[in-house]
């Protein structure tokens, strides 16, 4: 039977193939560099809606990963909140998204500060305020003192995918880990963000919750790569689409003999892709400025803003008089008026759709209201 890495000796020692990695390597350190000159290039005000753009999509993601669905305005309306962003339509957060909020701004805003047991408990305690994991009781704020299995598959079919490191040994191992996360200065801070994740799901030190935290420690890393908390891509959201492949390639290589080579060419394509789709992001963002650009001095009210936002932020399926109020909370009548008087100011259009089976959307391209 095939000896996981771990139980290799020296099984730290990674080695990998810098002829395989080396073009796509540098095609992520070019793509670092000319992302970073077109965020610098926007206003203030567009890079903070990029920053909040990417960590919302970065803490939603890296969640829905593990199968944990959070709401999107609450996740991002803490993180406005915590960053102290000026932004429309804020709502309350549960305390679970407080927590994952917490721990993702921590590791992104604070990148130059070492990492150590008690920012990690810390961490894990964020992610399982009442010592839970949906119905089941949590070593939480700890190192796990029970065996882990990763399985799938009904109960009585289970199929072990992987058996993590002893929990006798896993302080020995994360006291390696966390030398290596704070001392070792010659690696560049993108392969060894990409190291690090690897390592830490090796050892799986925590009951539950090894994942989220591995996504938190590479964004600490790539925030060290860019010397800057600002984030402008998300890796979750990118490990999300290629979700199957990263379980496959983690698989792989956890069988490894310290050859990761596999493994580094997968996240730095990952990686790559994540950048590239930030393009994207940036245009949205664009548009979104040039909008209220034009409709500076136009008469809109908070319901109204709230709305055309969800709108300009790219709104998923088709907005209804229903969705309006619902969002807004407001009576139909009301969400009807709001949007007649902005199919008169030329802002919204109805679609070809008539009755009860109405729906609007914004009228492109951006004019100035008629006078």
């Amino acid at each position: 039977m095939a000896k996981y890495i771990y139980e290799r000796d020296n099984w730290t020692d990674f080695t990998w193939q810098d002829k395989v990695i080396n073009k796509v390597f540098g095609e992520v350190r070019h793509l670092q560099g000319k992302l970073t000159g077109q965020i610098n290039a926007l206003g203030f005000s567009e890079k903070e809606e990029a920053t909040l753009a990417a960590l919302t999509s970065d803490v939603v993601k890296s969640s829905e990963i593990e199968g944990e669905m959070l709401n999107y305005d609450q996740v991002r309306s803490s993180i406005a909140r915590r960053l102290g962003i000026n932004t429309a339509g804020l709502v309350a957060s549960s305390r679970n998204i407080e927590g994952v909020v917490e721990m993702m701004l921590d590791a992104t805003q604070r990148y130059t500060l070492p990492l150590n047991n008690s920012r990690l408990f810390g961490w894990h305690s964020a992610l399982f305020p009442t010592g839970y994991s949906g119905p089941y009781p949590i070593e939480a704020g700890r190192y796990r003192t029970a065996e882990v299995q990763v399985v799938s598959d009904a109960m009585g079919k289970e199929k072990v995918h992987y058996k993590a490191v002893s929990p006798e040994s896993v302080k020995t191992e994360m006291d390696r880990f966390l030398e290596w996360f704070n001392n070792e200065n010659c690696l560049d801070p993108v392969l060894k963000a990409a190291i690090a994740h690897f390592w830490f799901i090796i050892i799986h030190p925590f009951e539950d919750g090894n994942g989220r935290i591995a996504r938190a420690l590479t964004d600490m890393l790539l925030a060290r790569s860019e010397d800057s908390g600002e984030r402008f891509y998300s890796m979750s959201q990118q490990i999300m689409i290629e979700r199957k492949r990263y379980y496959e390639i983690l698989q792989k290589v956890q069988y490894s003999s310290g050859d990761i080579t596999e493994w580094l060419d997968w996240f730095l394509n990952c990686l790559k892709n994540a950048m590239l789709a930030t393009g994207d992001t940036i245009k949205k963002i664009l548009s979104k400025a040039e909008f209220w650009r034009l409709h500076e001095h136009t008469p809109i009210n908070e319901r109204q803003r709230l709305m055309l936002n969800k709108l300009l932020e790219g709104f998923e399926g088709k907005l209804q008089t229903s969705k309006w109020a619902g969002i807004t909370k407001s009576s139909t009548d009301t969400a009807l008026r709001d949007i007649k008087d902005l199919i008169d100011k030329g802002i919204l259009q109805q679609s070809s759709e008539g009755g009860r089976s109405a729906n609007y959307h914004l009228k492109t391209p951006f004019t100035l209201p008629p006078s």
